[in-house]
């Protein structure tokens, strides 16, 4: 299976690039990860933004991170993602948003939380949760 992690900008911090690195090694074992970052929109223009995002997502279930998307137990998250049966694409807007396009076109739209994280965070939070679901549809141990 491919997983696409489409995201606009890139990690800056260390720590984020360390984390990121040990979940996409994890990962290597159940899927092949593609991570595509895109430049945010220096204007700031959502709507250029989609057009990037557009561009860059394969053919794929595609699920778009947002507030107002649903939110999910790790089991149930996992079970969805079994039900895709297909390619995913992640997307992960900038830190201005995402246009609505996107969000619109989205097979679903997950909520990582009520909270509001920074993108970079948000990011490595969703490789943690797509490494547990992965875990969890191979009866693997992480998820305990």
């Amino acid at each position: 299976m491919n997983v696409n992690i489409i995201t606009l900008g890139k990690l800056k911090e260390e720590h984020y690039k360390k984390a990121s690195a040990e979940y996409e090694k994890r990962l290597f074992a159940y899927c092949k990860l593609r991570i595509i970052e895109l430049e945010p929109d220096k204007r700031g223009s959502l709507e250029a933004e989609a057009l990037q995002i557009s561009a860059k997502t394969p053919k794929s279930f595609r699920i778009a991170l947002c507030a107002e998307g649903e939110k999910l137990t790790s089991e149930r998250f996992a079970q969805k993602l079994l039900e895709a049966q297909s390619d995913l694409s992640f997307i992960i807007g900038s830190s201005t948003g995402m246009a609505e396009s996107v969000k619109n076109s989205a097979d679903l739209k997950l909520s990582l939380s009520d909270m509001t994280f920074p993108y970079q965070l948000a990011r490595i939070m969703l490789l943690e949760q797509v490494y547990r679901a992965f875990s969890i549809n191979n009866n693997g141990k992480y998820h305990k």
